[in-house]
C-alpha cells in the first residue's frame, strides 16, 4: 500500500491543499474520521464481495459538500454528489480501498468496485460502494476475515457501534460473523491475518471474522 503523499488521497483529492500535511512521515494522529458498517455478500452458495457504508465526520462532511447544492434547494442528492464519490473511488484504488480480506492468511484480491455513491443524511456524508472478491469464497472455506484500516492513520477507521458488520441476504444461517481485535479471534487466524497484512493487524484495529462449519 502507498505512503499518504500530496499526490492523491481519494478521501480528500481535490477539496483541500493538503499538500503540506501529506508529504512528510505519517502523521501522529488521524485528520479524518470515518465510521464503517460492512456487509458480506453472498451469492450462489458463496460470499461474492464486500458492501462498505463509510460514513465521515461532520468537519470532512462540511467540507466536502461546500459548493456542490447546485440548485441551492438546501439539500445534497445524488447527481450533485456524483463527481465527488467518482473521485473518491479513483483515488482510493491507490490504497486499495483500505480494505483487507483473507482466508487462513492467504489474501483475497478486490476487483474494481461494481457500484458507489455518495449520500448526505442528517448532517453526515457517506460513501457507499460495493467490492466484489476476484474468486468467490466457498462457505466451506475456513478462516475468512477482513478488516478496514489505514496503517499510517491519518484516517482513523472506526466500526458503528451497532451492526458494524452483516451476512447479506441468502447467507446460510450456519455462519456466524465475529467481531474483535486479531488476538481474540479463535483458532489462529489471528495471527495468520497479522502475519499476511502487518500493521492493518495490530493496535486498535478489529478484525472481522465469519464461521460457517458451527463448533
Amino acid at each position: 500500500m502507498p505512503r499518504l503523499s500530496a499526490s492523491v488521497i481519494g478521501l480528500v483529492a481535490g477539496l483541500a491543499t493538503l499538500a503540506g500535511v501529506l508529504a512528510g512521515p505519517a502523521a501522529a494522529h488521524p485528520h479524518v474520521w470515518i465510521t464503517v458498517e460492512t456487509t458480506l455478500l453472498y451469492d450462489k452458495g458463496a460470499f461474492s464481495g464486500l458492501r462498505h457504508k463509510w460514513t465521515f465526520d461532520q468537519y470532512y462532511t462540511a467540507m466536502a459538500i461546500e459548493g456542490l447544492d447546485k440548485n441551492k434547494d438546501g439539500k445534497y442528492d445524488r447527481e450533485e454528489l456524483a463527481e465527488l464519490a467518482k473521485v473518491n473511488i479513483d483515488g482510493l484504488k491507490d490504497f486499495a480501498y483500505f480494505t483487507t480480506a483473507s482466508v487462513a492468511g492467504r489474501e483475497i484480491k478486490f476487483e474494481a468496485p461494481s457500484e458507489y455513491w455518495l449520500e448526505h443524511r442528517d448532517g453526515a456524508l457517506s460513501l457507499n460502494f460495493t467490492l466484489p472478491f476476484a474468486e468467490p469464497v466457498s462457505t466451506d472455506a475456513k478462516g475468512l476475515t477482513f478488516a478496514v484500516q489505514d496503517p499510517t492513520f491519518f484516517i482513523a477507521f472506526d466500526l458503528a457501534k451497532v451492526d458494524p458488520a452483516k451476512l447479506g441476504p441468502g447467507t446460510p444461517a450456519a455462519c456466524k460473523i465475529k467481531v474483535g481485535s486479531p488476538k481474540e479471534q479463535a483458532g489462529g487466524l489471528g495471527d495468520a491475518f497479522a502475519k499476511q497484512f502487518g500493521a492493518l493487524a495490530v493496535g486498535g484495529s478489529q478484525m472481522i471474522s465469519v464461521d460457517c462449519q458451527g463448533p
